[in-house]
C-alpha cells in the first residue's frame, strides 16, 4: 500500500479487510508456521511443552490463562503475544477504544459516521499501542477495567443516562487488541462478575447504567495453582469462561537454566576488566536453585524463581569484580570463596517454611551452596581416585586460600601440588589465571565436601589440609 487510506473511503476503496484480533493471530501464526520460524523468540525450555498448548489456543481462537509459580516467564509469554498481532490497524480517528472503521461499538463513533459516513477520518496504530495489561490487587476496582462516569462531562451538561458520560476503563481501551490480568485471583468476587460479563455477555453495568460493548479483544490473564484450583479465590463461571488453561513450569535442566541466566543477567560497563565465569561456577549457581525447588525447607508453593539464579549470578560476578578492582586485575573470574556474597541475593528469593531457633535463612542457603557445589563435583570427578597423587601431597602441608588473594598466588600451587595441574585439566576451562584460581578453589572445595579434606577458617583465610 502506497500510501495509507485516511479516511473510510478510501480504506474501503483499498479493499482492506477488517478481521477480528483473534482471526488476525490466528493468520500470521499459520504464516509463521509455514515458514518454519521460531514463533516467541528468546523464551527457553518451553519448546516441547508450553508453547505447543499456546499455539493450539490460537488456532482455536481462546482465551487463555497461564498457572505457574513465580519466575516462569508466564508475563513475557503473554507480551510475546503481541508479535502476532498485525504491524498496524485502522480506527476511527480520536476514538478511546479504537473502534473499527466498518462497525464502531462506541455510541461517539456511531454518531460520527450516521453523521459523516465515508467521509469519517481513520489513523493507523501499531501493534505496541494494542496491549494492556493490569496487575490484580484486592483494590482494583470496577472503574480500573470497565469503566466509570466521569463528573467532568456530567458538569458538562450532559445526562447521566447518555452513555457519552462514561470513561472508558483499561479492558476497553484494549478493543481489537490483547488484554492481561497478572495474578487473577487477587480481584475480588465483585470485579470478577463484572469481568464475566464483559467477556461473556458483552455488557456492563456502571452506576446502573447498562451499556452493551461489543468489544473485540483477546483476553489472558495469570495465576499460581494454588490460588486457583484449591483455594477457591476465582469464581467457577470465570474459571470456566478461559478456554485455554497454560500450565508454566521452571527449567528442566541446568543447561537451560544456564542458558536463561546468561540471556536476562544484565552486562553491567566493566571497562577496563574482562568478565570470564567457569562453567563449573555457572552450573553450581543454576544447581542451588535447582536444589532449592526440592527442599523441604524451602516453601514450595510460592517457588522459587529463575530470577533467583540471575540475581546469584550478578552478585557472584560483583563480588569477583571488587576483587579484581583491589588486585588491580583485569580479569573477572568468580571463585568458591565469592559464595558468601549470594546469600543475600537468595535470602531475598525464598520463602522458609519454618524458622527455628536453629534455622536461618542464611544457615539453608549456605547448605545449598555445599550440596550443589558437591553435586557438580561429582559430575566432572565420577571417581576420587584420580586425586591419589594430589592428596599425598597434603599430608606434608596445606594450603591457603581466599577472596582477598590475588590470581597469581595460586599459580604456585600448580608448580608445588603434584596432580593438581591435571584435575584442573579436567574442568576444561581456560588456562588464565583467574580461571586456574577459581578452579583450584573448586576442587579443593569438592575434595572437603568428599571428606577428602579437612577445612578451616583462620584470620579471614581457609586452610585446607
Amino acid at each position: 500500500m502506497s500510501q495509507k487510506p485516511r479516511s473510510i473511503m478510501e480504506l474501503k476503496a483499498s479493499e482492506y479487510k477488517v478481521i477480528s484480533v483473534k482471526e488476525e493471530m490466528r493468520k500470521n501464526l499459520i504464516d509463521k508456521l509455514r515458514r518454519g520460524e521460531v514463533i516467541f523468540p528468546g523464551i527457553i525450555g518451553y519448546e516441547e511443552s508450553v508453547i505447543p498448548g499456546i499455539e493450539t489456543a490460537i488456532l482455536a481462537g481462546h482465551d487463555m490463562i497461564f498457572l505457574g509459580e513465580r519466575g516462569q516467564a508466564k508475563t513475557r509469554l503473554i507480551r510475546a503475544l503481541i508479535t502476532l498481532l498485525d504491524e498496524e490497524i485502522p480506527v476511527i480517528k480520536g476514538c478511546e477504544i479504537d473502534d473499527n472503521p466498518y462497525a464502531p461499538v462506541c455510541k461517539r463513533c456511531r454518531d460520527i459516521v450516521k453523521e459523516l459516513g465515508d467521509k469519517v477520518e481513520i489513523s493507523w496504530i501499531k501493534r505496541d499501542g494494542r496491549y494492556g495489561e493490569k496487575l490484580s490487587t484486592p483494590d482494583v476496582s470496577i472503574a480500573d477495567l470497565i469503566g466509570e462516569v466521569d463528573p467532568i462531562k456530567v458538569a458538562e451538561g450532559r445526562y447521566l443516562s447518555d452513555e457519552l458520560t462514561i470513561h472508558f476503563g483499561l479492558i476497553p481501551r484494549s478493543n481489537r487488541g490483547i488484554f492481561a490480568i497478572n495474578e487473577l485471583p487477587d480481584l475480588v468476587e465483585k470485579v470478577q462478575v463484572g469481568l464475566l460479563n464483559i467477556m461473556e455477555e458483552k455488557d456492563v453495568q456502571i452506576k446502573g447504567y447498562k451499556l452493551r460493548l461489543t468489544l473485540d479483544i483477546l483476553i489472558v490473564a495469570t495465576a499460581n495453582p494454588e490460588d486457583y484450583t484449591n483455594r477457591g479465590r476465582i469464581i467457577t463461571p470465570l474459571k470456566d469462561r478461559f478456554q485455554a488453561q497454560i500450565r508454566t513450569h521452571y527449567p528442566s535442566t541446568r543447561d537451560e537454566e544456564i542458558k536463561i541466566t546468561e540471556q536476562e543477567a544484565r552486562v553491567l560497563n566493566r571497562e577496563g576488566h574482562t568478565v570470564k565465569v567457569p562453567k563449573f561456577i555457572k552450573e553450581i549457581i543454576a544447581e542451588i536453585t535447582f536444589q532449592a525447588r526440592g527442599s523441604h525447607e524451602i516453601n514450595q508453593r510460592s517457588g522459587v524463581s529463575v530470577r533467583t539464579t540471575i540475581t546469584n549470578y550478578e552478585s557472584i560476578i560483583a563480588a569477583a569484580e571488587k576483587r579484581a578492582i583491589k588486585m588491580e586485575e583485569r580479569e573477572v573470574s568468580p571463585r568458591i570463596t565469592d559464595f558468601p556474597a549470594i546469600v543475600p541475593s537468595t535470602v531475598g528469593k525464598i520463602e522458609l517454611e519454618y524458622l527455628g531457633e536453629d534455622t536461618t535463612e542464611a544457615s539453608v542457603v549456605e547448605k545449598l551452596i555445599k550440596r550443589a557445589i558437591k553435586i557438580v563435583f561429582d559430575s566432572y570427578f565420577t571417581s576420587l581416585s584420580s586425586f591419589s597423587e594430589l592428596l599425598e601431597s597434603f599430608e606434608q602441608g596445606y594450603v591457603e586460600v581466599s577472596d582477598t588473594m590475588s590470581s597469581d598466588e595460586y599459580l604456585v600451587g600448580i608448580k608445588e601440588i603434584k596432580g593438581l595441574k591435571k584435575c584442573i585439566e579436567t574442568l576444561g576451562i581456560d588456562q588464565t589465571p583467574g580461571q586456574i584460581a577459581s578452579a583450584i578453589e573448586f576442587i579443593l572445595e569438592g575434595l572437603h565436601l568428599s571428606n577428602k579434606l579437612n577445612k578451616e577458617k583462620v584470620r579471614g583465610r581457609i586452610i585446607y589440609k
